[in-house]
């Protein structure tokens, strides 16, 4: 047997290649043999060892030194430890788009050294004793349709020059792992999928366009009511959620008026509630990565400025139901909630319609010589484009998970202040604009209203504090309101 070394502190080393993590593991031992905790989820973790979601333990049992086995890259994490014995093992990093692709990491493992290998990271084992066992817990579980997307590389390879401690000649290697093809003719292993529902909404397209622009688009799918509606539970098993990592959920219900009515209610609450409650329960299930909009509907508004921790307390249907969804969203381990105010994105939305008014006020042959706008809501437009490369970032640089407040920067001001700066630009004609209090405004309404806040301000100290700062909304109006006219 290898000498252990016992009452080792539990500690984890870095290796060079991004997520590949060894662990010193506190082993107790005397005359009778030896205990350890082969995975303690507390204490790892919080040493920066990923919360692994295990579905399965795996033990590999090697009769004779000298067996070898690799290099295979698995579509899982795992944690791999020894159990009897001691193995000389090797790692290569073959993700699609790694900085370290091909990066080789060597070392000896026995009960007391582990190692966290993530998805898509060969590994390979020689075993240095007779009757060596190590076992694998897997966030996964094994299938053959997965095994179809393993990637390999020959243990062999010159270009990764690993020094084998019992030469391969002389090694036990399997006519399979004999063959692999060599480094620089890998199919790197692409990372997990992204989904994107409510992809033909304002945000929807806004994530597909950055999503092509980064050239990712081919890592995911994007999908609308029309071929998933995430409130029907028989709808998901349509989709083998062991290929995804994230869910960008950017599908909402948005009619605040008509969620006031009973058709309308029943609507809302079916996709801002219940849908986004499934969603988090399958995403939860297989450890996916869920991304959710919030809005400023879910606060009263009596606060200036909203910040995360502020309590729900939505005045209307709509800030109900986005206040549940919310709510279920935050039951799923790994979450980021997006809360957004007065959205701008392709499609119909109050940008375009005052534009479009400033022009009818600007002809000289239509009629219409003013346009009353109300002046007593305060907030800050978001641009969904801005709101998307926020998401892209708390996802890239792993931010911590929970809920961050994503609006535009820069001044507060009313709707009226927004109109008057569009009509101003597009035709000179801002002082067409008539300030109006919101109860004169809805005074005639022939339909129910929903309760609008006063104050949708958000705070947006914590996603500047994981390295996001949203652009001035006003700088952004004025490059949206040039597109519009080009």
């Amino acid at each position: 047997m290898a000498d252990i070394a016992f009452e080792k502190d539990l500690s984890v080393a870095e290796t060079g290649i991004g997520g590949l993590k060894v662990v010193d593991l506190a082993v107790h031992g005397d005359s009778r043999g030896w205990f350890k905790e082969n995975w303690q989820r507390a204490k790892m973790t919080a040493l920066g060892i990923p919360d692994l979601r295990v579905v399965q333990n795996n033990v590999s049992y090697n009769e004779k030194r000298g067996v070898t086995r690799g290099i295979h890259a698995e579509p899982w994490d795992k944690f791999i430890s020894v159990a009897r014995g001691s193995v000389f093992g090797a790692w290569v990093d073959l993700r699609e788009g790694s900085e370290t692709f091909g990066k080789v990491y060597t070392c000896t493992l026995d009960p007391s050294k582990a190692i966290y290998v993530p998805r898509g990271v060969g590994n390979s084992f020689q075993a240095l004793e007779d009757g060596t066992a190590y076992t694998y817990l897997v966030d996964a579980h094994w299938s053959l349709e997965l095994k179809k997307t393993y990637t390999f590389v020959n243990l062999a390879d010159p270009e990764l020059n690993i020094q084998w401690p019992i030469p391969l000649d002389e090694a036990t290697v399997s006519e399979a792992d004999k063959n692999h093809p060599m480094l620089k003719d890998v199919a790197p292993m692409a990372p997990k999928r992204t989904l994107v529902t409510g992809c033909n909404g304002q945000l929807g397209h806004a994530v597909r366009a950055l999503a092509e622009e980064r050239g990712v688009a081919k890592d995911f799918d994007f999908c609308d009511i029309d071929t998933f509606d995430m409130s029907d539970p028989d709808a998901y098993s349509e989709y083998d959620w062991s290929l995804y990592g994230t869910v960008i959920n950017c599908g909402a219900y948005t009619a605040v008026d008509r969620a006031e009515t009973p058709e309308g209610r029943v609507t809302a609450w079916k996709a801002n509630a219940t849908g986004p409650a499934l969603l988090a329960r399958t995403c939860a299930e297989h450890g996916i990565t869920l991304v959710h909009v919030s809005s400023d509907y879910v606060f009263d508004g009596t606060a200036e400025v909203h910040t995360e921790e502020e309590p729900l307390s939505p005045l209307s249907v709509y800030g109900q139901t986005k206040a549940a969804g919310d709510i279920a969203v935050a039951g799923c381990p790994r979450h980021y909630i997006m809360r957004s105010s007065w959205v701008i994105g392709e499609g119909h939305n109050f940008v375009k319609t005052m534009k479009g008014l400033s022009d009818r006020v600007a002809d000289p042959e239509d009629k219409l010589e003013q346009v009353t706008v109300v002046d007593d809501q305060l907030g800050r437009l978001t641009f969904t484009r801005d709101m998307a490369g926020a998401i892209f970032h708390v996802l890239g640089t792993h931010a911590p998970y929970g809920t961050y407040d994503c609006t535009g920067s820069g001044a507060v001001k009313s709707w009226a202040d927004i109109a008057r700066a569009v009509f101003e630009a597009a035709n000179g004609n801002g002082e067409k604009v008539v300030p109006v209090s919101t109860a004169d405004y809805y005074a005639s309404a022939a339909g129910p209203i929903a309760p609008r806040t006063v104050h949708s301000a958000l705070d947006l100290s914590k996603l500047e504090s994981v390295g996001f700062h949203m652009p001035d909304w006003e700088e952004e109006l004025g490059e949206y309101l040039e597109e519009l006219t080009r």
